[in-house]
């Protein structure tokens, strides 16, 4: 890939997709093409190939997915199975029709057994039962992995997957009904700061141990894979450490300057109890993550304040 490939990135205006133009941008790639949800519906067949066939991309990157929490996921299991099968069918096939050179998808780490073996490795993918709170957000994540893998055997083409830990960054969802716990956490200690509130309730035990990669540093990891990875089997993305959702709250509290109490509604699902990503193999590729967990919470909650005030100015 170099800079005078035309680059599609297919989520662009999602966290995962604008970090992935960001990074190509810093590096010097400026051949590069978006298209809004409004401007291209990616569940369209037709429509995804009329934008390949009049486009042509060379490169691709794949981060374009119906995404939310715990209770998104619960509550519209349809919705995101369907969508997700649907764009991700749509656009490796595009990609085979209209033979670009590379394409690089992104899945979850909730393709993993709930109760894999930790550090997870990507053999483990199909090897026990799913999460049953994001089982259709994962079985649409999972396809994703297998077309990329069946394309390359049957065709030859030159698709691969990776399978990035849990992310936050900028241009993350922080609304309470759909967002990820780390956003999630920021807005309510940021909301109970404002308000002075006695306390912040955090779903569940506190238990569960997370693993959290800065956004930026998956970006990173995209487009160095999309250099240097070519093989069928899927790669973890991850820091390669985690910590209790508990310990999470805490950090979140001191960068917030929130001073309340932290209370645990026992009535409210833990989710998967670990999942911790084994990185050996990126790891080996010479490929590893540089922002700390203090750090990037740091930048995201001063950009999420920002917003915050642009919008009340």
């Amino acid at each position: 890939m170099n800079i005078l490939h035309k680059i599609y990135v297919a989520g662009h205006n999602g966290m995962v997709g604008s970090a992935i133009v960001r990074n190509l941008q810093e590096k010097g790639f400026a051949n590069i093409t978006t298209r809004t949800s409004a401007e291209l519906d990616l569940r369209s067949q037709a429509a995804v190939n009329d934008f390949f066939a009049r486009e042509k991309p060379d490169f691709v990157f794949l981060a374009a997915a119906k995404v939310g929490g715990i209770l998104a996921n619960n509550t519209y299991p349809a919705q995101f199975i369907y969508d997700n099968l649907m764009i991700e069918a749509n656009i490796i096939h595009a990609a085979h029709l209209h033979r670009v050179n590379k394409l690089l998808f992104l899945g979850s780490s909730c393709i993993y057994p709930k109760f894999a073996p930790q550090p997870i490795k990507e053999e483990y993918l199909l090897t026990g039962l799913l999460e049953p709170t994001n089982e259709a957000y994962a079985i649409a994540k999972i396809a994703g992995i297998e077309l990329c893998k069946f394309y390359r055997r049957e065709y030859g083409d030159n698709f691969i997957s990776a399978m990035p830990t849990n992310l936050y960054g900028i241009n993350d969802n922080f609304d309470l009904n759909t967002s990820h716990v780390l956003p999630a956490l920021l807005h309510k200690f940021h909301e109970a700061k404002q308000r002075s509130a006695a306390s912040v309730v955090l779903w569940g035990s506190g238990k569960p141990r997370r693993e959290f990669l800065y956004v930026d540093d998956l970006a990173d990891a995209c487009v160095f894979l999309m250099q240097h990875y070519n093989d069928e089997i899927h790669i973890n993305v991850g820091v390669g450490e985690d910590l209790e959702i508990g310990e999470l709250a805490e950090l979140i509290k001191c960068i917030t300057g929130y001073r309340g109490a932290i209370e645990h509604d026992l009535s409210k699902p833990d989710g998967t109890p670990r999942k911790l990503l084994d990185v050996t193999r990126l790891r080996q590729l010479g490929w590893k993550s540089q922002t700390s967990l203090d750090t990037g919470i740091r930048k995201v909650y001063e950009w999420y304040v920002n917003i915050l005030s642009s919008h009340t100015g």
